[in-house]
């Protein structure tokens, strides 16, 4: 068993040459978060086509994550002579050393503490897939140019599902809007709640400034438009109201993760931590 780098001893190589592994761990640290989110549903979807969909999301996502985890290892096995697994990354990192976005670790309801007992919203689940989605879409899209030749055939098969997550996201968002007036009051109120949280995906940031500059990564912010069209037209089409915009700004993608984060690992990282070295 490898034990991946710390952030720490990369933030002490110089950000040209860590840059392109931090920002591939970060990706793989997204999918793999909002992954185990959604395979929370499993059998316990609203209709049994929903539990299976999001099942297969979930499938999707965490696919898309041990594709970048094994480019990440091969990196870091450049970078240090230590090269490591998907499963190193995955359950043998502490919380602070996971870069995700704080969004994707959120819990299926609203603005509750992380030891608060509620029903799984899923206008939540829907307008996190559809925020995250949206913005995935295009990035996949401008990452399939990227100079790692790795990197971009992983984004050519994500980009593909990613669209079918947006397609399925944004249908259910149009559907639960234009609704009944309690499903519409639900997906406002889950909108109003997780639309802030995409500030930090489009916050300055050395790592991704450096990876874009290396044609390696491209900048979340370089899509933003895009992103923000897609999102007005979809909320507008759902007859939703637009939050207005907020100063909020959290910091997964630094290692600060909410209260919720370390409730998700447990159970993430609980059977191989239980039994270090098994294989199944």
């Amino acid at each position: 068993m490898s034990y991946p780098t710390s952030p720490t001893l990369l933030s002490q190589l110089p950000l040209a040459r860590s840059a392109a592994l931090q920002y591939v761990l970060r990706l793989a640290d997204n999918a793999l978060v909002l992954g185990q989110r959604n395979a929370e549903w499993c059998g316990h979807g609203p209709v049994l086509e929903e539990d299976i969909a999001l099942a297969n999301i979930s499938l999707d996502l965490i696919g898309q994550a041990r594709l970048l985890y094994g480019r990440a290892g091969a990196l870091e096995g450049e970078l240090t002579g230590r090269a490591c697994q998907e499963d190193d990354y995955a359950y043998w990192r502490a919380e602070r050393e996971f870069r995700n976005w704080t969004l994707l670790e959120l819990p299926h309801r609203g603005p509750l503490a992380g030891t608060a007992s509620a029903d799984r919203d899923y206008a939540v689940t829907i307008v996190r897939n559809f925020l995250y989605s949206a913005l995935m879409a295009e990035l996949w899209s401008r990452l399939e140019a990227s100079a790692d030749a790795e990197l971009s055939a992983i984004a050519a098969k994500s980009v593909k599902e990613t669209r079918y997550h947006l397609h399925h996201a944004a249908g259910w968002l149009v559907r639960l809007g234009d609704g009944t007036e309690a499903s519409h009051a639900r997906v406002q109120r889950a909108l109003d709640h997780l639309l802030p949280y995409m500030n930090e995906c489009f916050s300055p940031d050395p790592v991704e400034d450096t990876a874009a500059a290396q044609g390696v990564g491209v900048r979340a912010a370089d899509c933003r438009a895009a992103w923000e069209a897609t999102v007005r037209d979809t909320v507008e089409a759902a007859t939703l109201t637009m939050p207005p915009a907020s100063g909020f700004l959290t910091s997964g993608k630094h290692g600060v993760h909410s209260e919720h984060m370390s409730y998700l690992l447990a159970e993430l990282q609980g059977l191989a931590r239980a039994h270090p070295g098994a294989q199944w």
